[in-house]
């Protein structure tokens, strides 16, 4: 990993994030750059790197609470008009500032333990009964069944594919018969750049719709640059 592209990330997500710059865990969740990547390679504080960038460290960025995240998720579950999946948290995180990194949830366990959480919180805090019934429709699932391994769980993926000077950005259960299919369609060469394993291909695609937005010229399509192609790249499964 080159230092001088961990500063130019942190510039850019800074930009992004109202020139205030990110924590280390939302700047790896962003950008796929691990603390591995920069801790004792290049400093020791996260502090370090930022101001290296010219920016000012954020003060704010602590260790969230459990009713803190709670009542984020009881706020997002209204704004949606459903409850939120890993997708809607990462858009979340990356379009508010005061919004915890999609990892912060993850200390509520196993899907089971997520919902009774945030029915108890509703049912002990009054005015969140609306939401309350939405989580209570998500079907009730044995946790055992719940617990399996990544490798057994059903996976699809997200995928990024070139033709031309254009990318497409698409979800699909089989990626080599999406590129096929794609190529039979279109008069230009497709090749796939790569593809993100996920058991969320709604939302981990709508993430990156989301985030190339500015950059969308026709329905899936977009325009993207170097820095954005290596970006998406970067992650392996989300």
């Amino acid at each position: 990993m080159d230092k001088q592209h961990i500063l130019d990330e942190i510039r850019r997500t800074a930009r992004a994030n109202n020139e205030v710059a990110l924590g280390w865990r939302r700047f790896e969740s962003e950008t796929g750059i691990r603390y591995s990547d920069w801790y004792g390679r290049f400093w020791t504080k996260w502090g370090d790197a930022v101001r290296e960038a010219g920016l000012q460290a954020n003060r704010m960025v602590r260790a969230y609470d459990d009713d803190f995240l709670l009542e984020k998720l009881v706020s997002l579950t209204r704004q949606l008009g459903r409850v939120p999946v890993q997708g809607d948290l990462l858009i979340a995180a990356r379009n508010e500032s005061t919004f915890p990194s999609e990892k912060s949830f993850r200390r509520f366990g196993s899907k089971p333990r997520r919902i009774a959480r945030v029915i108890t919180y509703c049912e002990a805090n009054p005015g969140r009964d609306d939401v309350a019934t939405l989580w209570r429709q998500i079907p009730a699932q044995r946790e055992e069944v719940q617990e399996v391994t990544r490798s057994q769980e059903v996976v699809e993926f997200v995928y990024l594919t070139r033709s031309g000077r254009f990318y497409k950005i698409g979800k699909t259960n089989a990626a080599g018969r999406r590129e096929r299919e794609l190529a039979i369609q279109l008069p230009e060469r497709t090749s796939t750049v790569h593809v993100i394993k996920t058991d969320d291909p709604s939302g981990i695609e709508a993430y990156w719709h989301t985030r190339f937005a500015a950059k969308r010229k026709h329905g899936e399509w977009f325009t993207l640059s170097a820095d954005d192609v290596r970006a998406f790249a970067r992650r392996k499964f989300m």
